[in-house]
């Protein structure tokens, strides 16, 4: 059985599972070449970018905690009238590089136009124009994520992970609800009262259970 949320790695032993022209079977055949991602990795990006470009186009692409950048990667072979991309993170890890080469070797459009930056949130500079993603920022550090795009009027893609309530606002919803559910209620409601338009998402939970994504877009301008 090869099941979507395996943590097992990809590799050039699982090239023959791939062996389509789709655009996903293309990248996952240059994620099995680089050797240094989970399986459960690849299928959560990938569902988790489609959903964003469905509703989200352009923009520079700040991935935060973005770790290999995957993500940042696939929103931009996505829709490639999103001009750069920058995986901001803490503690990138060195192989992050294998990865962005075996792809770039695939879509040489993508050199140059995806940097690397061992930087937090906190010291990063979002604009307007950015779409700021996240894939599991644990606990609060979803909220950093969401108040520091809010705070630039950037539009604004998460999918949260590690819910907190002792670090997270569960609202008044949590006598209700479970904490996790209650505080990314909290965290849609809030974007909308601050001027946002807000889809709630879910992509498929065999691949993980905390599959809720949060897309929002200010109003009036998307």
């Amino acid at each position: 059985m090869f099941s979507p949320s395996s943590k097992s790695r990809l590799t050039d032993h699982d090239l023959g599972r791939f062996p389509g022209e789709t655009l996903f079977d293309r990248l996952a055949r240059a994620v099995c070449r680089a050797g240094c991602l989970p399986r459960k990795e690849l299928y959560e990006t990938w569902e988790v970018a489609r959903r964003i470009r469905r509703r989200l186009r352009g923009g520079r692409i700040v991935d935060v905690g973005g770790g290999h950048g995957l993500l940042a990667h696939t929103l931009l072979l996505l829709d490639d009238t999103s001009s750069s991309a920058i995986v901001a993170d803490p503690n990138i890890p060195p192989s992050a590089r294998t990865l962005h080469a075996a792809i770039v070797a695939d879509w040489p459009r993508l050199d140059g136009r995806i940097a690397f930056a061992t930087t937090s949130i906190d010291a990063l500079e979002v604009t307007s124009g950015d779409l700021v993603v996240s894939i599991h920022a644990c606990g609060s550090l979803t909220d950093r994520v969401i108040a520091r795009a809010a705070e630039a009027r950037a539009r604004i893609a998460v999918l949260p992970c590690c819910h907190d309530a002792a670090t997270c606002d569960a609202g008044p919803a949590a006598g209700w609800l479970d904490d996790d559910v209650a505080i990314d209620v909290t965290r849609a409601v809030r974007l909308e009262g601050r001027g946002y338009h807000v889809h709630t998402l879910l992509i498929p939970r065999s691949i993980t259970p905390k599959n809720r994504l949060l897309v929002a877009e200010p109003r009036g301008e998307g």
